[in-house]
């Protein structure tokens, strides 16, 4: 999953930008609201993650922005500013959760799987097509009714990436979107070394090549 992190203070930024890359998360992190916009206008994100306090253009702002181009995208607001007013405008203006500063981390995980649950229509926390399931909380994949295997991170983001679109054929530069941030070298033959060792793990038959065009799971089991 590839996150949009808007946040101004460097060591609030830094810090969640390291935790969410141990949670397996792809993250770029920019500073101000117009660089969040102009961002959003080339690049997809699975879920951002919106500071209110912004140098230049607010938070608010950004929010009424994005939701006015009718970008669906999931989006969680972290802030310091605690008034009743403001969470009403947030909630109000399209976010959909509303995560007050300081947060522990744990907490903003778990309120990050419960957003893009609920966008997916997905009651619970396990994603699953029948043949092979995934734990977003524990990074646990479990295939045939077998033993969960536990997975790396980036074995986790690709399986997750085609977990939440089963049925739909992603392509290499697709996985690669989710895998990797702003900054990361891509490694070559990283997303085959990656299917190799899920497949290993959980079955040749869990994940699908289409030739030609990517990898994909069944949408039914």
């Amino acid at each position: 999953m590839r996150v949009l992190l808007v946040e101004d203070d460097p060591m609030i930024g830094e810090a969640v930008q390291g935790a969410l890359k141990d949670a397996s998360y792809a993250t770029d992190w920019v500073k101000n609201g117009q660089t969040a916009l102009d961002t959003l206008a080339y690049q997809n994100y699975d879920i951002i993650l919106l500071d209110l306090g912004l140098p230049g253009k607010d938070g608010v702002e950004v929010l009424k922005v994005i939701r006015a181009k009718d970008n669906p995208v999931p989006l969680l607001i972290i802030t310091a500013r605690d008034g009743l007013d403001d969470r009403i405008r947030g909630l109000d203006g399209g976010a959909d959760d509303y995560v007050l500063k300081p947060f522990e981390m744990t907490e903003l995980l778990a309120r990050m799987r419960a957003v893009l649950r609920r966008k997916g229509g997905i009651a619970t926390s396990l994603l699953t097509n029948g043949i092979v399931s995934l734990d977003p909380a524990t990074r646990e994949a479990t295939a045939n009714t077998g033993e969960p295997m536990q997975l790396s991170n980036r074995e986790f983001a690709l399986l997750q990436a085609l977990l939440v679109r089963p049925g739909a054929i992603l392509s290499r530069s697709d996985l690669e979107d989710r895998i990797y941030g702003w900054g990361q070298e891509v490694e070559s033959n990283a997303v085959d070394f990656l299917i190799h060792s899920l497949r290993k793990k959980l079955g040749s038959e869990v994940i699908k090549n289409v030739r030609g065009a990517g990898w994909m799971v069944s949408k039914n089991g």
